[in-house]
């Protein structure tokens, strides 16, 4: 009997033993849970200025530092904010990839002082955005607002004419006809023309490509 109930003891020693290591595992992985959830909310958005025109040759040349420095863990991100864009050029549609921010580039990082070194000194940039020498990090807002842009599916049409202006209709039936922009609608590429005929003013709604500039 009493061996038995050593052994009994000893199990009993054993089960709990092992309880209270499960139990300090477990708190382990919530600890270390919750280290990376503090070190993802210190994650934020930056915005760093560039010379004018630089703004792609500064992203690649922050990549490769990252890469090269072995940043990725406190680097996560680099963005050259861009829309898609309808130019008429020469009668022409043509879609093109336009800066939201000329001169501006958004990285997404950790904050310190090894990450701000590798930021600030990569070749192109000119110093971060903020209150003096502080980086002022975007509120979330703000970086889902620009997110949502750049992910928009229809482009925006780019047109250099202006309501009052005077155009001349180049396609359709009033072609050579000459007129006045009375209104702009951007969505739909239209372009709202006053034109005189038989004395008397009235609106035609054209495509942008069926008229041009007068020139001055």
């Amino acid at each position: 009997m009493a061996a038995a109930s050593a052994a009994e003891c000893g199990r009993d020693a054993l089960a709990s033993s092992e309880a209270r290591k499960a139990v300090a595992e477990e708190k382990k992985e919530q600890d270390v849970q919750t280290e990376s959830d503090i070190r993802d909310d210190d994650r934020r958005w930056y915005v760093i200025h560039t010379y004018s025109g630089y703004e792609n040759k500064v992203k690649q040349n922050l990549l490769h530092r990252i890469e090269t420095m072995e940043m990725r863990d406190q680097i996560f991100n680099v963005i050259v904010p861009t829309e898609e864009e309808i130019e008429i050029k020469n009668g022409q549609r043509r879609t093109v990839q336009k800066k939201v921010f000329p001169g501006y580039v958004l990285v997404q990082m950790k904050m310190n002082d090894n990450s701000w070194y590798v930021v600030r000194n990569t070749p192109g940039v000119t110093s971060f955005v903020g209150h003096g020498n502080k980086p002022t990090p975007l509120e979330e807002d703000e970086v889902k607002a620009i997110l949502r842009q750049m992910e928009q599916e229809a482009p925006k049409v780019k047109v250099s004419y202006q309501v009052g202006q005077a155009v001349k209709i180049t396609d359709g039936p009033f072609t050579d006809f000459e007129g006045i922009v009375d209104a702009i609608d951007h969505e739909r590429g239209r372009v709202r023309v006053l034109v005189s005929f038989f004395g008397r003013e009235a609106p035609v709604e054209l495509d942008f490509l069926q008229v041009t500039r007068l020139v001055e």
